[in-house]
């Protein structure tokens, strides 16, 4: 597991103002095709051009969701940046069949926000502004105690969102990881990202 505070605060800089969002056994392809995009339209970037590319797309106010996605495993992590709030209408069919993980992080206004889907099935989460899910399911019920009793006045973005995310998809994020690997990079017709709370 991650455990460096360094890495965390790493991170938590990479992660800012961006929706993280892990979808097991798709391939990026198909992860695109799903979310209505075209893979010849698609170009491969690094982490930062993606960044630079997203932010300079967000200033100009067009449509649809710029986003880069990138095969780690038996995963396709997905990294969409300066988007708006993940909708049930998209998360839903992306989750069909398969294991979803998603967190954002907005720094400057202290949010932060964790969902895991099973199957089109909201299983556990954490908002702002509610903290956690009121249950916890028996996966994730050791690394909530560490949690607890590692970091019980951190917020999620300062350790313990990345360490959900790894109990549940397996995958360490690294700065190494994410600067070495290449996005395909391009846009989908329909946001990524919004408010999920009536999946429950």
């Amino acid at each position: 597991m991650i455990a460096s505070p360094d890495d965390y605060a790493w991170l938590a800089e990479a992660a800012d103002g961006s929706y993280f969002t892990y979808v097991r056994g798709l391939t990026p392809e198909q992860v695109m095709i799903r979310l209505g995009g075209r893979p010849e339209e698609f170009t491969p970037m690094t982490f930062d051009e993606l960044g630079d590319a997203a932010y300079s797309r967000y200033g100009s106010r067009e449509p649809g969701a710029f986003l880069g996605l990138t095969a780690i495993n038996d995963w396709t992590l997905i990294v969409e940046s300066w988007g708006l709030p993940i909708t049930e209408k998209i998360i839903m069919p992306l989750s069909a069949g398969t294991r979803l993980v998603t967190h954002y992080l907005l720094d400057i206004e202290r949010l932060d926000d964790f969902y895991w889907f099973e199957d089109g099935k909201l299983r556990f989460y954490y908002i702002t502004q509610e903290g956690y899910t009121p249950e916890v399911p028996d996966e994730l019920t050791e690394t909530m105690n560490r949690i607890n009793s590692d970091y019980p006045h951190a917020y999620p973005y300062e350790g313990p969102m990345f360490l959900l995310a790894e109990r549940l998809t397996g995958i360490t994020l690294t700065p190494q990881l994410l600067e070495e690997s290449t996005y395909l990079c391009g846009v989908v017709p329909e946001p990524l990202s919004t408010d999920v709370s009536s999946a429950w």
